[in-house]
């Protein structure tokens, strides 16, 4: 913390809504000038994203429906990180739930906030090479519907140029993941 840059103080802290991913609570606080006011915030226990990359070298991504923004958003696998799991137990869950793969080699590419206007969450992203197609397969969640895509890198930077729906963290993995993936 910068010196001379005192931190708010917590007044009141409100829990609204407890939900199955994520809780939303409302904090009055008093910032160091002595105003007050209330903060909205959505608490979530983070989330991991893995870039499976196949060995002709194409990126396994998923396009899937979601409710929020009323239609189909392309991304990379991804999940909630449950309770008592390290972020790489949940990709390696992921990939094979969501795309029907799984991978032999791993590589961790760093970790962001997502939105810190208004929410906690941090997504851990992967890289995930040496991959092999399961026999069965995917076992998608029922709320979900997803379409397993294996697309270039180039595809990829093409369609999030041209502004087609992928989501911020793709994007953001994506871009960490450009120095393994030779752009």
């Amino acid at each position: 913390m910068p010196l001379g840059r005192e931190l708010p103080q917590l007044l009141k802290q409100r829990l609204f809504y407890k939900g199955r991913k994520f809780d939303f609570e409302v904090n009055r606080l008093r910032l160091p000038n002595r105003v007050e006011g209330d903060w909205e915030c959505i608490r979530h226990p983070g989330g991991a994203l893995v870039i499976p990359v196949t060995n002709e070298g194409k990126l396994v991504l998923v396009r899937q429906y979601r409710f929020a923004v009323g239609g189909r958003v392309l991304e990379f696998p991804a999940g909630t990180i449950e309770p008592m799991e390290e972020p790489l137990e949940t990709v390696k869950r992921e990939i094979q739930e969501e795309t029907g793969f799984s991978a032999n080699k791993w590589q961790k590419l760093g970790e962001f906030i997502l939105a810190p206007g208004y929410s906690d969450e941090i997504i851990y992203a992967f890289l995930a090479q040496d991959l092999t197609k399961l026999e069965m397969p995917p076992q998608q969640d029922d709320d979900e519907d997803i379409e397993v895509l294996c697309w270039t890198p180039q595809e990829l930077e093409k369609a999030i140029l041209e502004g087609q729906p992928v989501d911020a963290k793709s994007i953001s993995s994506f871009f960490l993941a450009r120095p393994f993936l030779g752009l």
